[in-house]
């Protein structure tokens, strides 16, 4: 994999790049759809690419590893070839799925043990297994094992976690260099830094990490119920220690807001289950506001869903027709609005990077800031 770092903002750490991987060029800031179980809920692999426009997808290790299993993955040639998407994929190792199944799973120094929520079955994570986990998948990009804290974590709590991560990253490294992609192109493993909301823990874990020259990083632990004050805080104090040559992703963020806001500190790449999620749930988020689709006052507006048109489906339908979908509880409303949301993310991080390049982002930024936020 290979960063060009194109752009540099003159007023913020906001910047344009391109990542190259054997799966195509990704150009950044990006937003990446999360497709957990291997798909993006509710749509198809078309609409990714041709209609959202969407350069990288997510799939997620522990959901995978569960169902459909690594044997079938093998056998499909990997998860391109399983899903049918030809674009880079990334992996999240799964950490923070594990470590939210409390009172189902065990934590020590060697691995996991948890239970599966299918089934109960019994299973045990080392960093190891994650990383031939994770190259049985095939991801472009995979994520190193960490212990993801709950954001309420003490300060003793914290800093034994991050030793955790840390130990846990050295094993990811050493079994990364170890073993070979099984399916003829290159895969690069990206560590995280983790620390709470701890900025000395950041700082040493942005250290350590730093440390590793990976091919990318990632800004794990944020976005898990601190104010939002705190959570840019922490992308400054780590922004500022690790590598500018290096692609930097702040995972499972977030808002509109919150990706403007992480871009002006310079992140590239984010994720977020939000645009699908809230979509299935008749939030639609737009370049004026964020509509609620089941409000009595789009049952006769006839006017399109976004009269600006981020993605086929806003010049198709209507705000009146989908808000009967949604009360009739038609499934077509999900995957209209999970379309629709997922293409304005990709839309924003586009524009962003257009004014990045330009050399306005900073204005650009304040007036979408307060737009995007608003309810309409």
């Amino acid at each position: 994999m290979n960063f060009e770092l194109q752009h540099t903002d003159t007023q913020t750490a906001a910047r344009a790049g391109k990542i190259t991987t054997d799966h195509g060029v990704i150009e950044t800031p990006v937003f990446m759809p999360v497709g957990t179980a291997g798909s993006v809920k509710g749509v198809h692999v078309r609409e990714l690419t041709d209609d959202i426009k969407a350069q990288i997808i997510l799939g997620n290790t522990y959901h995978l590893y569960l169902r459909p299993g690594t044997d079938i993955l093998e056998k499909a040639g990997g998860l391109h070839k399983f899903n049918g998407f030809d674009r880079p994929i990334l992996t999240d190792s799964g950490g923070f799925q594990v470590f939210s199944l409390t009172g189902i799973r065990k934590l020590r120094e060697e691995g996991c043990e948890f239970r599966s929520h299918i089934d109960g079955s019994k299973h045990f994570f080392t960093p190891e297994r994650v990383m031939d986990i994770e190259r049985s998948i095939g991801a472009d990009i995979m994520m190193a094992f960490d212990e993801c804290p709950p954001g309420t974590s003490d300060y003793a709590y914290a800093k034994k976690s991050l030793q955790l991560t840390h130990n846990w990253l050295d094993r990811c490294i050493r079994r990364f260099n170890e073993t070979e992609p099984k399916y003829g192109y290159r895969q690069s493993l990206f560590p995280i830094v983790q620390g709470c909301t701890y900025k000395e823990l950041r700082i040493q874990s942005a250290e350590f990490v730093a440390s590793k020259e990976a091919d990318g990083n990632a800004i794990g632990g944020l976005a898990v119920g601190e104010p939002a004050e705190v959570m840019y805080e922490m992308i400054e104090v780590v922004n500022g220690i690790l590598p500018k040559d290096k692609p930097r992703y702040l995972m499972g963020v977030g808002t509109p807001v919150n990706i403007l806001e992480g871009i002006e500190r310079g992140v590239d790449m984010f994720d977020c289950v939000m645009p699908t999620r809230n979509g299935r749930n008749a939030m639609l988020f737009t370049r004026n506001g964020i509509m609620n689709m089941r409000n009595k006052k789009w049952e006769d507006d006839f006017s399109p869903i976004d009269p600006d048109g981020t993605s086929y489906v806003d010049r198709t339908y209507t705000k009146a027709y989908l808000h009967h979908l949604f009360k009739a509880q038609e499934l077509l409303a999900l995957q209209i609005a999970s379309i629709h949301n997922l293409a304005f993310y990709l839309w924003l991080t586009r524009e962003a990077r257009a004014h990045i390049i330009a050399g306005d982002f900073s204005s650009w930024k304040a007036g979408m800031v307060k737009n995007v936020a608003v309810r309409i």
